[in-house]
């Protein structure tokens, strides 16, 4: 039985790829590389490229790799984006995770590790967000994504399709072989790293009057290899015959744009330079997890708690990859 993971040539699904593959499990990838890169797929796992939407491709993958899970990446990310097309991502990222959960049903899988976003909370009404807290998007990109959780709670309650919806906060960091290369990028490490490679002359800052200590956006910084093994620990929950569940994944701790760019000239030694700007549409002012529930039913910890180790991660990969997977 093969676990399928959609996205699979992505920053997060490719470090999960890579988990999957230390650890003996069969796997096989699903991307039709519009965001992501085949370079970032381990030669030896079988590689498939094509859409979603391509329902027959999707069931024949399904059924030639006696595929038992899935885990799905497979998304749009970009909030300002996702603002200006809402109509991309509610077809990207919602109706096509429906045609996947129905090539599942005829392939008879059940079992679905999602992921999520915390997105889904919208403006915080409290400092730590618990699972409990209400789901009030603040923007297209979390809204199809929040769509995706009600569906999957349906599908669950009707046809026994379980799931685990992973909500993570900021994914960064790397490993020497693996890194975040988007194109265009609009993730704060990245592109403060690739201002002290000398390839942008300043990094931007949207907003510097939120309700937060210094006025720019808090948020929770998580690394990828941490994400990665929870997904694996909720295959595991799933295939232990485990509920379905909605759990965040973060430090527990925000850190905020400019003490984000302070930690990257530390670790660079490079200056930085910023630049104002206006604030960003959709962007919530504060998004910082509570993961006791990850600890709780999945058993999982963040290993990667200090900033400074995991912006010291990225920069080891865009030092050398400056190009990313061009290189």
């Amino acid at each position: 039985m093969s676990v399928l993971v959609t996205g699979g040539a992505g920053y997060i699904g490719s470090a999960t790829v890579a988990a999957l593959v230390r650890r003996g499990q069969p796997v096989v990838v699903y991307d039709n590389l519009s965001k992501g890169h085949r370079r970032a797929v381990p030669p030896e796992v079988p590689f498939i490229q094509a859409d979603l939407a391509d329902s027959a491709r999707l069931r024949q993958t399904l059924r030639e790799f006696n595929v038992s899970q899935v885990i799905h990446f497979a998304a749009f990310t970009s909030v300002p984006e996702s603002v200006e097309r809402p109509d991309l991502y509610f077809q990207n990222n919602t109706v096509n995770t429906l045609a996947l959960l129905d090539a599942m049903r005829d392939a008879g899988a059940d079992q679905i590790v999602f992921s999520s976003t915390a997105s889904v909370y919208g403006e915080p009404r409290t400092e730590i967000l618990e699972e409990t807290h209400p789901k009030q998007p603040a923007n297209p990109y979390g809204l199809s994504k929040r769509f995706v959780e009600r569906i999957l709670e349906t599908y669950d309650a009707a046809f026994g399709l379980r799931h685990v919806a992973l909500r993570y906060f900021n994914a960064c960091g790397g490993a020497p072989d693996r890194g975040e290369d988007h194109d265009p990028e609009t993730h704060l490490i990245p592109i403060a790293l690739q201002v002290a490679l000398g390839q942008r002359p300043h990094i931007q800052v949207f907003g510097a009057d939120y309700p937060t200590g210094d006025g720019t956006c808090v948020r929770d910084y998580i690394h990828v290899d941490d994400l990665a093994e929870a997904h694996l620990l909720a295959l595991d929950h799933l295939e232990r015959g485990g509920a379905s569940e909605q759990i965040n994944l973060g430090n527990g701790r925000g850190y905020s744009v400019r003490q984000v760019i302070d930690v990257a000239r530390a670790v660079t030694r490079h200056p930085i330079p910023e630049q104002a700007a206006p604030r960003r549409a959709g962007d919530p002012s504060r998004l910082v997890a509570s993961s006791r529930k990850a600890h709780d039913i999945l058993g999982w910890r963040p290993r990667h708690v200090n900033l400074d180790d995991i912006v010291a991660s990225a920069w080891e990969w865009h030092r050398r990859h400056p190009r990313g997977y061009e290189d």
